[in-house]
């Protein structure tokens, strides 16, 4: 480190990161866990200087918040630019800093390079903004890049599909390039913005884990990279080849969390950040309503006395919000037409919508109303009449038989939301699912700008309104889109098998709060399978609980079963919904088990599913996590009245609440009873 060397400091819960600059762009000499208030930055220094030898150039370019491919630079560059057809290869200077913010400059080539870090909550906001004199073409633009791990092996990261989402990928360290982009438009089922850099032996529960998010509802790209030097950089950005000519250009956040308890320490760092930075709707603070969604038992087929009957049945069940799915508008009898013409129906609805809000609202339940303001038919008079309103080529591939409006449009914008605003304005409605069904048929950073920019026009004139967030399921769930909306729909798949797995993965990322989980019908439209109602409703039970089926299909069992958990979620819902989640280890690859922690530590609930045959006949122990070693808790398996026959043996969980000391259940664990397949054993411990 030369005596000339500034340093910086930014601390947030369970980490530091430590920035210096000899005059150029900041490096980060240091990110990682906390480091003590006393630390000498300096001495940083001194440890991270790296020597040179034979073979190599004779300095190590830096591994700057912006590595520039004209300082020799021999890996991902994090930025590429154009003007006038030529790349430009700055040499940035370091011009000012106030506070965590760094500007520097080229004055030669007139471009302005801003870095700036906020501390939100449990995690540390990275940002990258651009300016250039003259208009320039941006191939790629980082956000803050940082160092990769050293003592890392692996990258954890996401794929996933329609009803198949937060699929967890693991892909080696090696020389080389690890690239995940997504270009369809939308942060994507296929590729979540959010990875996971565990050291070697971490897991759920132990170990050092650095993650990132990027807080971007459109393509986006990761870099992890190791140089053939051995040095490791990962950046995160918008999809390359998604910029537009342009003066400004600016990257989304880039979300960065270190944990030294696991996987589970960035989890609930980003779980924490997401309710309470993010989704700021005050609303979520009060108990979340159990959902009612019709679209399983009716699809298109919208009959009033059908619907209230439906209604009827699900307020008994302990629903308290009704939401009447597609089809509810234009000629809307499948999925061919009628996107874009956003006026009620009146061949199903002769009297408009208020004859079933009022139906639902007697009955102690809110109503919301699915819209996909995005979409357009071509058999749709929105269609006809402004054809140059879609975006992509005219002779594009449709999906799901629909394409997509250019929202960066202001006069789409103001049509769209003309007619929200219209529908909103004249009936009483508590809740939008806000749908997204189709990829992009180009890549267009614009586009999720005016999204945004449509969402919060009417989230500001319609503030009581909650959004959820749906694309074919999960195909935009980031904290960009949750700036905007107030819940997740996770999956369009209700299959709980499934669900089990999704809701596993997508808690590395998503609270309980703000993520959808609808009991499915018996007979699951998307996987054909089916289930037993008690496995059906606790794996729904884990997260924001709703229904989704035709409540006319239950047996006078299964009505009683579904009616007592919801009775469960209800009394819970309040302290869960700011409880963290805490995936568990469990040495039964067929049980995937968590734990939800309340936020002051005195109680949790731990669902462990049997997701498979098991490979040993007996269960094997499950550990517990996060609990105070010397404290006792009060056990109690609270649907063991679901044990089968087969599970022969008495034993204490059994018959009823059993005390053990924190250090029991987190070092030697809870062995449960025997059970099939298909089956969730629900466990609640409260601290004595």
């Amino acid at each position: 480190m030369t005596q000339d060397m500034q340093t910086w400091r930014i601390d947030a819960p369970g980490q530091t990161l430590v920035l210096a600059s000899d005059g150029s762009v900041p490096s980060a000499l240091y990110w990682g866990a906390a480091l003590p208030a006393g630390q000498d930055l300096t001495e940083i220094g001194l440890i991270a200087a790296r020597d040179v030898t034979g073979g190599m150039i004779d300095r190590l370019p830096d591994v700057s918040l912006c590595p520039e491919a004209g300082q020799s630079f021999q890996g991902q560059a994090g930025l590429v630019a154009y003007r006038d057809g030529q790349p430009l290869f700055p040499r940035f200077k370091l011009i000012e800093t106030v506070g965590t913010r760094f500007v520097c400059r080229d004055a030669a080539l007139g471009l302005t390079i801003t870095f700036e870090f906020k501390v939100e909550g449990d995690v540390v906001a990275a940002q990258t903004t651009l300016k250039s004199e003259a208009e320039i073409v941006v191939h790629h633009l980082a956000a803050p890049v940082m160092p990769g791990p050293q003592y890392g092996e692996e990258i954890l990261d996401f794929s996933g599909r329609w009803i198949g989402e937060f699929q967890l990928e693991r892909a080696p360290w090696r020389a080389g390039i690890h690239m995940r982009e997504a270009r369809g438009g939308r942060s994507g089922h296929e590729h979540p913005p959010i990875a996971y850099f565990p050291e070697r032996g971490a897991q759920n529960t132990s170990g050092t884990v650095y993650a990132m998010h990027y807080g971007w509802s459109g393509g986006h790209v990761m870099y992890a990279e190791e140089l053939p030097d051995g040095r490791r950089q990962i950046q995160f950005g918008h999809a390359t080849g998604t910029r537009a000519r342009g003066q400004v250009f600016e990257t989304a956040k880039l979300y960065l969390s270190v944990s030294e308890s696991g996987l589970n320490g960035c989890a609930t760092a980003f779980q924490r950040h997401l309710r309470d930075h993010v989704v700021t709707w005050p609303h979520l603070q009060r108990s979340r309503p159990v959902h009612y969604n019709c679209w399983e038992a009716v699809y298109f087929d919208h009959d009033v006395a059908m619907l209230k009957d439906i209604a009827e049945r699900a307020a008994k069940l302990g629903a308290e919000r009704f939401v009447l799915d597609d089809g509810w508008f234009g000629q809307r009898d499948d999925d061919t037409s009628s996107l874009g013409d956003w006026e009620i129906d009146p061949r199903k609805w002769p009297n408009g919508l208020t004859p079933i809000i009022e139906h639902v609202k007697s009955l102690g339940m809110v109503f919301g109303l699915w819209f996909e303001p995005e979409m357009v038919n071509m058999d749709s008079d929105l269609a006809r009449a402004h054809p140059e309103w879609i975006l992509g080529p005219v002779d594009q591939v449709e999906g799901r038989q629909q394409r997509v409006l250019d929202v960066s449009n202001p006069e789409v914008r103001d049509y769209l939301y003309d007619k929200i605003a219209a529908v909103l304005s004249a009936h009483d409605i508590d809740y939008i699912k806000w749908d997204h069904n189709r990829l992009l048929p180009i890549a267009d950073a614009a586009q999720p700008d005016g999204v945004y920019a449509l969402m919060g026009r009417v989230r500001a004139d319609f503030p009581e309104v909650e959004i959820e967030s749906c694309a074919s399921g999960g195909g935009r769930i980031d904290a960009g889109i949750l700036e905007h909306t107030q819940r997740v729909w996770l999956s369009d798949s209700n299959d709980a098998l499934e669900r089990l797995r999704i809701q596993h993965d997508a808690a590395l990322m998503l609270p309980m709060a703000i993520t959808g989980s609808h009991v499915g019908p018996r007979h699951c439209h998307t996987s054909g399978r089916v289930h037993d109602i008690r496995f059906r409703a606790w794996v729904a039970a884990q997260r924001h609980m709703g229904f989704e089926m035709d409540p006319r299909e239950l047996t006078e069992e299964e009505a009683s079963v579904l009616s007592q958990v919801t009775a469960w979620w209800k009394s819970n819902r309040d302290w869960r919904r700011t409880a963290d989640i805490l995936r568990l280890d469990s040495s039964d690859p067929s049980v995937i088990a968590e734990q939800q922690l309340s936020q002051d530590k005195q109680r949790f609930v731990v669902f462990a599913g049997k997701a498979s045959t098991g490979t040993q006949i007996m269960p094997r122990p499950l550990r517990l996590t996060g609990l105070e070693s010397d404290a006792t808790y009060e056990i109690e398996l609270i649907n063991r009245d679901e044990a089968h026959h087969l599970s022969r043996r008495e034993m204490p969980l059994k018959d009823g609440p059993v005390n053990l000391s924190g250090q029991l259940l987190m070092q030697h664990g809870l062995i449960l009873p025997w059970s099939f397949p298909d089956r969730m054993w629900v466990i609640e411990g409260k601290k004595k």
